[in-house]
């Protein structure tokens, strides 16, 4: 093997799902966030749809391993089960090793148990793959077992993962009911070529790799050609590229190497991932939650020279161009989408700045467009939560001290968009964040 040859302590590209090499990118830290709060709703049936090789067990996995102790997880793995099949199977994941015979006993025992469950203040929450190939029958039986309940609350809960062909299904108006239940849809999209280089740079370092970049941008753009975007395939192609550089004593990738994987992996010819309709399509319950949510992200913002126009930062390591036109509300909101880790990473202690705030996408906008080189750097936006209404917050600089924001605070001038202020990473987190 080629372990000890790069410097790696195991395997980076094995693909088995292991929550050590959970990747947040292409939108599927988003994705679990929304997972995590609709659960905590208990309501309604959740929808997960991605192409084979996608990502779905690995989201499935880090879901289940980020649930509060006080959330029971049910799995069910195998679609051709029959209704009863699946009750005991549910009833042993539940603790109960002794079915009763007939479907109606096993209902009535499995609301007991869940009711039990409720009085503990316990939930239950059954995750279902390959849903794909349930039958429509099988599929109005599960949308059923949601009908158990108390005078207040669902005492089950399903999310449902499978391949697109689930949608097919769902757009059956014999089981519209349970279309209807369906509070949050997801998608997972293919990795774009930026996502799958950063896909890459970050199972290496969870392996163990400290050198500088093996896949360069022309082996990336091939491998996302054959891959498709398609995180298992990736896996395959990475690690029969690292294995035949291995095999020639070199530390170089080429594309010689990468065809070669391709041609053993039998992936020749580019991968047509199907369209999805958009990355995430959200159907909750109350629209307020997806100011909650998925709109919670930072955007670092470059302040423009005097002698230039307004520029952009783009992030993911993209230099910004030289005479950007002024910033609209879709450079915002698409920023927006992309910059979320900074929060999350960021020492609690760490102080900011700011400096107004403003109702729209739009508003923001400008006001990004109006600073200087006077602003303290670097400039965010955040979207979250300002005095209970969604809000855009223009945020300046990076302070590890209170006194040295306090001295940056003083040389801000207040405006009719508001006066500046401190806020901390720490508290922006517990108002932003749905889990704080």
């Amino acid at each position: 093997m080629y372990l000890d040859y790069f410097g790696l302590k195991e395997a980076p590209f094995r693909i088995t799902p292991n929550t050590e090499y959970w990747y947040a990118g292409g939108q599927r830290g988003e994705m679990l966030a929304a997972l995590l709060y609709a659960i905590a709703q208990g309501e309604g049936i959740i929808k997960v749809v991605g192409e084979v090789g996608s990502g779905k067990t690995m989201l499935c996995r880090k879901l289940v391993a980020q649930l509060p102790d006080s959330v029971d997880s049910v799995y069910l793995g195998n679609p051709t089960l029959a209704p009863d099949d699946m009750l005991a199977a549910i009833l042993a994941d539940l603790g109960v090793d002794s079915p009763e015979p007939g479907r109606q006993a096993r209902l009535a025992q499995l609301n007991a148990t869940l009711l039990a469950r409720h009085e503990a203040g316990r939930r239950v929450v059954v995750f279902v793959e390959e849903a794909q190939g349930i039958t429509l029958d099988n599929l109005e039986f599960l949308r059923l077992l949601t009908n158990l309940e108390t005078a207040t609350d669902k005492l089950l809960q399903i999310v449902l993962f499978g391949q697109p062909e689930l949608d097919a299904q769902l757009a059956d108006p014999r089981i519209r009911q349970l279309k209807d239940r369906i509070t949050l849809s997801l998608n997972l999209s293919p990795l774009t070529e930026a996502e799958v280089a950063d896909y890459l740079r970050a199972r290496l370092a969870v392996a163990g790799y400290r050198g500088p970049d093996l896949f360069a941008p022309q082996l990336i753009a091939r491998l996302r050609q054959l891959s498709g975007g398609l995180s298992r395939r990736i896996n395959v192609l990475a690690d029969k590229t690292l294995l035949a550089a291995y095999a020639g004593q070199t530390h170089t990738l080429i594309p010689a190497h990468l065809e070669a994987a391709a041609g053993d992996a039998e992936m020749q010819s580019p991968v047509q991932a199907r369209p999805h309709p958009s990355p995430i399509r959200w159907a909750w319950l109350s629209a307020g939650l997806a100011a909650v949510l998925g709109l919670l992200a930072f955007v670092t913002w470059q302040a423009p020279s005097l002698d230039a126009q307004p520029r952009m930062a783009v992030p993911d390591r993209a230099e910004p161009p030289a005479h950007a036109a002024p910033p609209t509300a879709g450079d915002v909101a698409e920023l927006a989408r992309q910059t979320q880790r900074w929060l999350a990473a960021a020492a609690p202690g760490t102080h900011v700045i700011q400096l107004a705030s403003a109702k729209e996408a739009a508003q923001a906008a400008v006001l990004l467009g109006s600073l200087n080189t006077a602003t303290p750097q670097p400039v965010r936006v955040l979207y979250g939560l300002r005095h209970g209404s969604p809000a855009w917050m223009i945020l300046a600089g990076e302070f590890a001290s209170r006194d040295a924001a306090m001295a940056a605070l003083r040389t801000q001038p207040a405006s009719s968009a508001g006066t500046p202020f401190l806020r901390t990473v720490g508290k922006m987190r517990t108002v932003v964040l749905p889990t704080g």
